[in-house]
């Protein structure tokens, strides 16, 4: 992921079709701000969409369709992603959860120091604008349960079984080129 500089910049918009549903992604300029299922929530501002623009999506795309396809671990797009300090700081962390990994509302409080509520970690997870590629499908309840998802729980699961299933077949692949 590469965050881009901030600015005022004209967004554009288009729904792409993936094994998971429709996908709106949102970008202003080269930098993709937004990434919205059906019923996103919390529901995102839809004026700050742009207009449809079907080109310009084409990197997104790929790398989208490679991750459903767990042939891509990581996304080499550019960002722009807004927000409170707070939650720029949770996104920030989220970011960091190893592809394949999970962890909790209460590990990532922790990790933002004491005083830190898992209740206002779970807010800000909820408001990230990029569902995926910050992927706040990795972050679980305490109990290992599965809680909570702007494009819903089945995603939530899918996605968290997309890694483990790419995560295993790395780990069973045999050494190649050694000899």
């Amino acid at each position: 992921m590469v965050v881009a500089a901030g600015g005022t910049r004209a967004s554009a918009h288009a729904v792409l079709a993936t094994r998971l549903g429709k996908l709106t992604v949102l970008r202003a300029d080269a930098a993709l701000t937004g990434l919205y299922f059906p019923r996103h929530w919390p529901r995102p501002d839809r004026s700050a969409f742009g207009p449809r623009a079907d080109a310009g999506f084409a990197e997104v795309a790929r790398q989208l369709d490679e991750y459903l396809d767990g042939t891509r671990s990581a996304f080499e797009l550019p960002v722009n992603v807004k927000g409170a300090d707070f939650d720029q700081r949770v996104w920030k962390l989220v970011a960091e959860v190893p592809y394949g990994g999970t962890t909790t509302y209460g590990d990532l409080a922790r990790a933002l120091g004491p005083g830190t509520d898992p209740r206002d970690v779970g807010a800000a997870v909820g408001r990230n604008p990029l569902c995926i590629v910050i992927p706040c499908h990795r972050v679980i309840g305490s109990s290992g349960k599965l809680t909570g998802y702007a494009g819903g729980l089945d995603r939530k699961r899918a996605l968290l079984e997309i890694e483990h299933a790419a995560v295993v077949r790395t780990e069973r692949s045999p050494a190649v080129g050694l000899w």
